[in-house]
């Protein structure tokens, strides 16, 4: 089993890390704007559509998506969140007693167009996570998926049908976004260096 890592590095260490402001809070608005039109011009409007939030932050740019769908469709369209944690391919080595979260998906999926949104797509072993969590709640008319960032970097072959940024990364650099109605800062994405510890050196023998 492949146990590559599916998230990002742990925030505490993103924190400290030198890292660089890619967007603020007026670009992720604009592109939440962007990605709102692209669904809505290829979905031909908001009907049989529903978004679902993989957490953590995929929920709020979901929610987000939503409300700008129905500025400009005038319909409401259902969100719901999705935990995959019980359906990541690395479950058996992420510890004795993974933290579970709540899934609440309220609404049928069958013959729905559902739009899985994340943060940020870098493997696709989130998403493949996703889509099996969202296939156990029935049969969609199509899945597709939207995300703010993505990074590049696919192992599996899954690609996004909306994207509000690409961004080229190497593998030592990690993407950070920053949400206010989740992380209580002003909105903003950044990219920055994981800095590895260094090896001690070895002791010279006499």
């Amino acid at each position: 089993m492949n146990t590559a890592v599916l998230d990002a590095p742990p925030r505490e260490l993103m924190a400290r890390a030198a890292k660089t402001k890619i967007m603020d809070a007026v670009k992720i608005e604009r592109a939440i704007t962007r990605l709102a039109e692209e669904i809505l011009e290829r979905n031909q409007g908001a009907v049989e559509l529903a978004l679902v939030g993989i957490r953590t932050r995929g929920v709020p740019i979901a929610k987000r998506i939503a409300r700008k769908i129905e500025e400009i469709d005038r319909r409401k369209v259902p969100v719901g969140v999705l935990d995959i944690t019980l359906y990541r391919d690395d479950f058996t080595t992420i510890g004795s007693q993974p933290v579970l979260r709540k899934t609440e998906i309220a609404f049928p999926v069958t013959d729905k167009r559902i739009v899985l949104v994340d943060d940020v797509l870098y493997t696709g072993r989130t998403i493949r996570a996703a889509l099996d969590g969202i296939i156990d709640f029935g049969r969609p008319k199509e899945i597709q998926l939207a995300v703010l960032i993505d990074r590049g970097h696919r192992e599996l072959p899954i690609r996004a049908d909306y994207i509000g940024k690409s961004v080229q990364t190497s593998l030592d650099e990690f993407v950070q976004v920053q949400l206010a109605d989740e992380d209580g800062e002003a909105d903003a994405v950044y990219v920055g260096e994981i800095h590895k510890p260094a090896k001690p050196a070895k002791s010279r023998k006499h």
